[in-house]
């Protein structure tokens, strides 16, 4: 609600400028303004009148959210929003059925424009709809980029300026769709279509036209995509604005064409004439030696010609000579330079003026209504939309701001008179005595401009009219003569001296209700003349195109009666338009622009005020305060601020009106700062009401503090009550479920002991029903205890023992999970363990059970070499040759005749084994010649190779021993292919000496350490511990 707002207000505000204490200031006005403005709220209210700041920025607070958050709301319970106008207007017209009207002004720039197509978007949203209705729907909206092609255009102010006023009425049927709408349009700037200020455009069509038009289109209308080439489009010297997209919005404006219902060749017609615009402003004039006018440029009229529909040659003399009647004969007189040039220029403005007419009276019929049952009906009712220029002040200010200046001051008289009596009926209907308001009654100013022979229009129609040399200046002559009393009413000539200095002479001065502003009489005449030569007429009503037929119609040039005036057809058009807004509620939007260099965030505090000034804000706002400056209904008063009083919290029983009356009572009110109506309560100053809303909000803690105590006292007994109920329910619940258990659990136990003990019983005898169960338990408890109880490794032999019934069946699980592991085992090793196993295999079967010393080998690995690379003398490796060294051993060789020790190298290779000294290969041993291979069961290292002795090259068995015997005589074995040639002897080994035959004889015997060394008998005597029992 806006009171909820006014916390706040030293922030952002107050919401409604009646709220304003100061209500007399200006500054105070404006500096309310500049705080909602920085808080990017653009929107305040002046009563039920709408003030809006134009932010030149997106603001997001015109989504489809926004529409429904205001629809169906009263206006004060939500922030000010030009959606709360809409919507205010729109249920007045269906619950009161009373035809509303929405007044949108404020000068260019402002953003008239754009409130209206808001407020449009807002009925096209929240309307009720059918095919029929979205069809009106889309006409309605894209009425807007057509009107906006053909009427606005760049100016100084405003990139989008609104060239003509526009008052539109949307037809509402009785279950509130929009069916239809009417627009009407007032004092479109025909002089922009052949002169621009510097720094404006002309209409935007034309820049559309010739940047978004298909290149056959430009060819066929003989137009080139250069707005440079054109001399109406280069006077302003801007052909480009970098916030307008010509050649987008030129696309928008043909689907919207088509939308609204026209016709291809109607849209062929019209841009003929737009491209004939363009070509008329290039057609160049040349004087003879008389002074009269020529035309010089040929192709112009060839153009001029074709798209007009009209005769070359009869174009081209209407454009340099003027019929003249006299006495009943017609004469034609040849024009000059400057004539010629100014009936060029009148002819565009004509062809353009009546051509945007006739594209609204278009619209028009797309837009109309047809009851379907009963074509003649109306509509139920409307709302209308005014759009229309605001109170203007310039430099240089001629007819056309004296025409916008009076219209604003019809609109002013209209705005105060219908604002004093909604405020006098209100306080009637509420039994309140209405105090008489004084305010400045503008009627005395409007009365200077239109009285009937008295008036300025009279007397600048009286100057048209009149034979001889009339002119601006004797116009103004005429003025001083006529209204130069009037106190409203100054010139040069009647000012003193003070004002003469900022006075021209050719310049009178009105003082308009908004301030003063200086008129430069240069042109009235002749803009409100308005006149085009009647050749020129004659021709355009030949033409063939049917656009224009309709426009210049052939009986104006039977009709012998002067047609009226701009400035009379203006009066008489503005008297209408004031009718059609007395016999509607009206509902006001006051549009501000806050900086003309169009930047988002800028305040311009002169500017401003200058608007607010102009606009009648001030005096709007002055009339609003002149009673009481708050009232609100008894039921929403009270409701906000009951808490206040102990008597009518937390809630008042009896009438409204009583409540409201003990409630101020508590509050301490005085009689004259309120009175109670029949139904509202009237507060008449703001103080008050910020008193009031202060109180509340500090009451607010202490009842927050109140509800919050009792809200979580009753949260906390609540969540208690349930928790505890909960809790017995559960309780019960879980109780049952343990209960229904554990005599689950008991019957279950009972009949299992009992199904076991049968079992036990008849264990003996063949399966059968009594022992079944106490089987099954068995084996799968057999089962079980075998899960748990697998072997972990190949070598653990362990395995449970199985019930007798289950014995096969145990070996058969065995015999697979022995496999199973092996054959994971294998799966997992690699080539180099895989050699390794092998060996060891080899090993284990020529020295397991045989050999004292096995045991102690079989945790350590194989190398592949006790020799590296660089122990084998070089010499050696290149003695070996081809032959590649497998394996590498150091070893003791033992003489075969004094058996002494000597260090030597056991290497071997792919085809024999050497035995190295040092650089030397010292023997030979091919495997082929391996006779066998002894060695002792004890924990000794030696061994003997046996050799034959018929090879001359051996010199008997080679005796030797290792410290890795076993290793050594797997790898001889392997290599050799001897593994059954190994043999392992108790007590003694004999082995032949030299090549003679002689033999030698080691003796073994068990000792507690190992001795090698020669027996008194000749024998090698080798003692050696022995590490096992067998």
């Amino acid at each position: 609600m806006m009171e909820s707002a006014l916390t706040a207000r030293d922030r952002v505000g107050v919401q409604d400028f009646v709220l304003l204490e100061n209500y007399t200031s200006e500054a105070a006005f404006i500096e309310n303004l500049r705080k909602r403005f920085k808080e990017n709220l653009i929107y305040t209210y002046i009563g039920s009148v709408l003030v809006s700041v134009n932010p030149y920025k997106d603001l997001e607070i015109y989504s489809k959210q926004h529409m429904e958050r205001y629809r169906g709301v009263n206006f004060y319970e939500v922030s000010p929003h030009i959606y709360a106008v809409s919507d205010n207007s729109y249920r007045a017209m269906r619950t009161e059925r009373k035809d509303q009207c929405i007044l949108i002004s404020g000068e260019s720039g402002a953003g008239k424009t754009e409130a209206s197509k808001k407020i449009l978007q807002y009925y096209a949203v929240t309307c009720p709809a059918s095919d029929k209705v979205e069809l009106v729907k889309d006409r309605l909206l894209q009425s807007n980029p057509v009107l906006e092609a053909f009427g606005n255009a760049k100016t100084l102010r405003n990139d989008n300026s609104s060239r003509f006023g526009k008052y539109m009425d949307i037809q509402f049927d009785f279950k509130g769709a929009p069916v239809g709408g009417h627009i009407l349009n007032y004092l479109l700037e025909k002089s922009r279509v052949v002169h621009q200020n510097h720094g404006e455009r002309n209409f935007h069509i034309f820049y559309q036209l010739i940047e978004g038009g298909e290149e056959d289109l430009l060819r066929r209308l003989g137009l080139e995509r250069n707005a440079q080439q054109y001399q109406y489009l280069v006077k302003g010297n801007c052909p480009k604005v970098s916030s307008i997209n010509d050649k987008n919005d030129w696309k928008t404006v043909r689907k919207a064409l088509t939308v609204i219902g026209f016709s291809e060749d109607e849209v062929e017609e019209l841009l003929n004439i737009i491209a004939s615009v363009l070509h008329l402003g290039n057609v160049q004039f040349a004087g003879d030696e008389a002074g009269n006018s020529q035309i010089t440029t040929e192709t112009q009229i060839k153009y001029l010609a074709r798209l007009l529909g009209v005769e070359g040659t009869a174009l081209k003399e209407a454009l340099t000579h003027k019929k003249i009647i006299a006495k009943g004969e017609e004469l034609m007189s040849p024009l000059n330079l400057e004539q010629a040039a100014y009936a060029r220029d009148a002819l565009s403005k004509a062809v353009y003026g009546r051509t945007f007419s006739w594209l609204v009276n278009k619209i028009n019929e797309s837009l109309s209504y047809k009851d379907p049952i009963y074509p003649g009906r109306k509509s139920a009712a409307v709302i209308g939309l005014l759009d229309i220029y605001g109170f203007e002040v310039f430099q240089h200010n001629s007819f056309e701001q004296f025409c916008i200046n009076y219209c604003n001051e019809k609109l002013q008289q209209l705005f105060i008179e219908l604002t004093l009596k909604s405020e006098q009926e209100e306080y009637e209907s509420e039994g309140i005595t209405w105090e008489p308001v004084q305010y400045f009654n503008n009627k005395i100013i409007c009365d200077l401009v239109e009285e009937k022979f008295k008036g300025i229009i009279s007397i600048l129609d009286e100057e048209c009219l009149r034979p001889g040399d009339a002119s601006d200046i004797t116009f103004l002559e005429k003025l001083e003569d006529t209204v130069g009393g009037h106190a409203h009413f100054v010139t040069h000539k009647l000012a003193d001296g003070k004002t003469r200095k900022v006075m021209g002479r050719e310049e009178f001065r009105l003082l308009h209700y908004a301030g003063e502003v200086n008129y430069n009489v240069n042109g009235f005449l002749d803009k409100n003349n308005d006149l085009l030569f009647r050749n020129l007429k004659e021709v355009m009503c030949q033409s063939e195109n049917k656009i224009l037929t309709q426009c210049f119609d052939r009986d104006e040039l039977s009709d012998k009666k002067r047609p009226e005036t701009a400035a009379t057809q203006f009066k008489n058009s503005l008297a209408k338009l004031m009718e059609i807004l007395m016999s509607k509620e009206p509902s006001y939007i006051r549009c501000i622009k806050p900086n003309d260099a169009k930047q988002a965030g800028r305040f311009d505090e002169v500017l401003i005020r200058h608007q607010v000034k102009y606009l009648g804000l001030m005096e709007n706002l002055r009339v609003r305060r002149a009673g009481f400056a708050y009232r609100r209904k008894y039921e929403t008063f009270l409701q906000r601020y009951k808490s206040l009083c102990p008597e009518t919290w937390p809630n008042w029983n009896g009438r409204l009106a009583d409540g409201v009356a003990i409630l101020v009572k508590h509050l301490g009110y005085k009689p004259e700062e309120y009175k109670l109506g029949r139904s509202k309560i009237f507060i008449r100053f703001p103080k008050t009401l910020f008193a009031t809303e202060d109180a509340l909000e500090v009451r607010k803690h202490s009842l927050a503090t109140t509800l919050q105590a009792a809200w979580r006292g009753y949260g906390q007994k609540s969540k208690f009550q349930k928790l505890r109920a909960s809790a017995i329910l559960i309780q019960a619940w879980w109780r049952g479920i343990l209960a229904r258990r554990k005599a689950a659990r008991r019957r279950w136990a009972a009949n299992t002991i009992r199904r076991f003990v049968k079992g036990f019983i008849y264990r003996q005898q063949p399966r059968c029903p009594e022992n079944e169960y106490f089987l099954d338990y068995v084996r799968y408890s057999f089962l079980m205890n075998l899960k748990r109880n697998l072997p972990k490794t190949i070598l653990d032999k362990s395995w449970p023992v199985p019930p007798p019934a289950l014995a096969e069946t145990s070996e058969q699980l065995k015999k697979l999970y022995v496999q199973n592991m092996v054959w994971s085992y294998c799966k997992r090793i690699n080539p180099e363990w895989k050699n390794q196993l092998e060996q060891k295999v080899v090993a284990s079967e020529i020295f397991k059970d045989k050999k004292d010393n096995y045991p102690q080998s079989v945790p350590k690995l194989f190398v592949s070499s006790r020799l590296s690379n660089e122990e084998v003398n070089p010499k050696v490796i290149q003695a070996l040759g081809n032959e590649k060294m497998k394996y590498g051993v150091p070893v003791t060789k033992y003489d075969r005749k004094g058996y002494k020790a000597r260090p030597r190298q056991l290497l071997l290779t792919q085809n024999c084994a050497f035995i190295v000294e040092e650089a030397k290969l010292k023997q030979r041993i091919d495997y082929s010649a391996l006779r066998g291979i002894s060695v002792s069961s004890l924990s000794d290292g030696l061994f003997v190779l046996h050799v034959p002795c018929e090879d001359n090259k051996q010199k008997g068995d080679v005796v030797l021993q290792s410290d890795h015997v076993i290793e050594t005589l797997t790898k001889v074995a392997i290599s050799a292919e001897k593994v059954n040639n190994i043999n392992i002897n108790q007590g003694s080994i004999k082995f032949t000496v030299g090549q003679g035959g002689k033999e030698g004889i080691i003796d073994f015997t068990s000792g507690s350490e190992l001795l090698i060394a020669k027996a008194k008998n000749g024998h090698l005597s080798v003692t050696a511990p022995r590490l096992n029992s067998r």
